[in-house]
């Protein structure tokens, strides 16, 4: 019992037709929740921000979707309005096997701090628990996949690698967002951190 499938952010805003839709994002679901029947333990997370998150552009006057401020953490990567606690675009895929979850972990919900890692806030200290939960299970492998390839998925991968867990992201059940060429670097990154990238 020591293998865990983390799906990352396989939510509505996420798919065609959301907020900060990823292309062919729905098309991954099929496969994911075939995953589920194999892992010891099955981990959704699940993007769940404040109206007026400090990551939407909508919150900082002059600035549109997809430009790079800085915040007090680092540089921040401005976001449609998406994924906002109790929306219908918050909600998991229609077709995704949540009964299969053992736990989902809510992230980006303090209004001041972007979260993409299943692991830790934006600020790369404050943990989500995530790490505790899966030490207490004997959890030691990791599976991700998931939205989007080239942030949540990536930033979660290479979180989890350094904190010594054995990980293997399906990239042929994640879709990528891909910003100005952060989809290669997020492969390189996720490569270089000792993450096994497979389909």
């Amino acid at each position: 019992m020591t293998h865990a499938l983390i799906v990352i952010d396989v939510q509505n805003d996420f798919c065609p037709g959301g907020a900060l839709a990823v292309p062919e994002g729905d098309l991954i679901v099929p496969g994911i929740n075939k995953l589920m029947a194999d892992a010891d333990a099955v981990v959704l997370t699940q993007d769940w921000h404040p109206k007026g998150h400090s990551s939407f552009a909508s919150s900082h006057n002059g600035q549109g979707p997809y430009e790079v401020i800085d915040m007090p953490y680092g540089p921040q990567v401005l976001w449609p309005d998406h994924c906002i606690q109790g929306s219908g675009g918050a909600a998991f895929h229609a077709d995704l096997d949540v009964n299969r979850a053992n736990m989902i972990v809510r992230k980006g919900y303090r209004a001041g701090i972007d979260s993409y890692s299943a692991f830790f806030e934006n600020d790369r200290e404050t943990p989500t628990g995530l790490e505790g939960y899966l030490r207490t299970r004997g959890i030691t492998r990791l599976t991700m996949a998931g939205l989007a390839t080239d942030f949540c998925v990536n930033f979660s991968a290479v979180d989890a690698a350094k904190l010594g867990f054995e990980v293997n992201v399906r990239m042929d059940l994640c879709r990528a967002i891909d910003l100005d060429g952060s989809l290669a670097a997020a492969q390189a990154g996720m490569v270089k951190a000792g993450v096994v990238l497979t389909v």
